[in-house]
């Protein structure tokens, strides 16, 4: 089957954008994946698995019009252009898009050339814009852009037009049932990590020393809705408690300098560290003297319909978790009894936990029900097999009918 897949962002990179394309190719069919081209680089190029189609990029001297030209919205007539184009060439049978900006697009061109169109839906666009505007500084603009009411809109135009919806956790597909989404419909294909990094992680984990003070670690974007400041305010309890600990922040975005700020209010700058975007070796360095890994999510609804990648990060380092009870993190941490779960936005709670995770034994099991639970359940060795099964099974659905 020949398939296009849609990403409206740059590639590379994108780990499940690249953990699809390769399974697809991996089970025998041709792909061709249509980005954005923000970094100027050659229009077509070749992975060895998958064929990469850019968008087409301006000299420098143009740069706005570059940046609007690249912009994924539904309107965007070059991104039509180049679908279009990547169809017809390549005689296209499938088209597999990834989120919401450009599902309007895909399914329209696929009505027009008579093939399915299947949105690969990584996360709730309304509330996650929802959570950006109440808890993130966005400019005017990018606020008018992204507003919430605009992705509501877009959902009920594009998911008529769609054959079928892949979400990344249960609460997801729930919520698109309760938007009149039939069951039949919908798959969930969790964005677990490749098996094939197991022992990556596992050569280079080391016993941290314990008589130093318990390490935690975030990895990931710095914004307002993602709790990093509860995590701030929870080492200020541990101080109080004469716990030594210590936080190291592995991460960017646009609330890293009200972050710093804070460490230095509250009194914790020998205790936390922000360290930015880190090198890839470098993140393996901090995982593998980590004593436990963090997801400190506000309970909103974005995310309590999605799945951040980290949890299985850590869980993948054979590093005990200590999560927010975000609805589908928890359960995971619950069932698999790889972490603890503090109540939403608690320092002293988030406090509590690490204190009750200070014993060498707790965390050490912990750690292992994690590793476990990687090797046994949720890899992409499962979910990658379930969706492909899922996209030949739309296709064959689609000829028969």
């Amino acid at each position: 089957m020949r398939i296009c897949k849609i990403w409206d962002a740059d590639y590379p990179w994108d780990i499940r954008v690249e953990k699809v394309a390769d399974s697809l190719a991996d089970a025998g069919h041709e792909v061709h994946l249509v980005c954005r081209n923000g970094g100027r680089l050659q229009r077509t190029e070749s992975t060895g698995k998958f064929q990469i189609h850019r968008l087409p990029a301006f000299p420098m001297f143009l740069g706005p019009l570059h940046e609007i030209c690249n912009f994924p919205h539904p309107g965007n007539p070059f991104w039509w252009g180049e679908i279009a184009r990547v169809m017809r060439r390549y005689r296209i049978e499938l088209i597999l898009v990834r989120d919401l900006p450009l599902a309007i697009p895909a399914g329209l061109l696929g009505k027009l050339f008579g093939i399915p169109v299947v949105l690969d839906m990584a996360e709730n666009y309304p509330a996650m814009l929802e959570d950006r505007r109440l808890y993130t500084p966005t400019s005017a603009l990018g606020r008018m852009l992204r507003h919430p009411s605009l992705a509501r809109l877009i959902e009920c135009l594009s998911f008529p037009l769609m054959e079928h919806i892949v979400v990344v956790v249960g609460q997801s597909r729930d919520r698109l049932k309760a938007a009149g989404v039939s069951a039949q419909r919908l798959t969930v294909v969790t964005n677990t990590p490749r098996v094939d990094q197991w022992d990556a992680a596992q050569a280079t984990r080391t016993n941290p020393a314990p008589q130093r003070g318990l390490h935690v670690v975030y990895l990931g974007n710095l914004d307002g809705s993602r709790g990093v400041d509860i995590a701030i305010r929870g080492m200020v309890q541990l101080k109080r408690h004469g716990m030594p600990a210590r936080l190291t922040i592995i991460g960017q975005g646009p609330s890293r300098s009200v972050l710093e700020e804070l460490v230095t209010t509250e009194g914790v700058a020998d205790r936390v560290t922000i360290c930015g975007r880190l090198p890839f070796r470098e993140v393996q360095a901090v995982m593998a003297e980590s004593d436990v890994g963090i997801i400190p999510h506000y309970g909103t609804e974005a995310w309590n319909t999605t799945m951040p990648n980290k949890l299985f990060d850590y869980m993948l380092w054979g590093i005990p978790v200590l999560v927010s009870d975000i609805k589908a993190v928890a359960d995971i941490v619950r069932d698999v009894g790889c972490g603890a779960v503090f109540r939403d936005r608690d320092p002293e709670d988030f406090a509590r936990c690490l204190i009750e995770m200070q014993p060498v034994e707790v965390r050490e099991r912990m750690g292992c029900n994690g590793r476990q639970a990687i090797q046994q359940r949720y890899n992409w060795k499962v979910e990658g097999a379930d969706l492909v099964r899922c996209i030949e099974q739309v296709k064959a659905r689609h000829q028969s009918a």
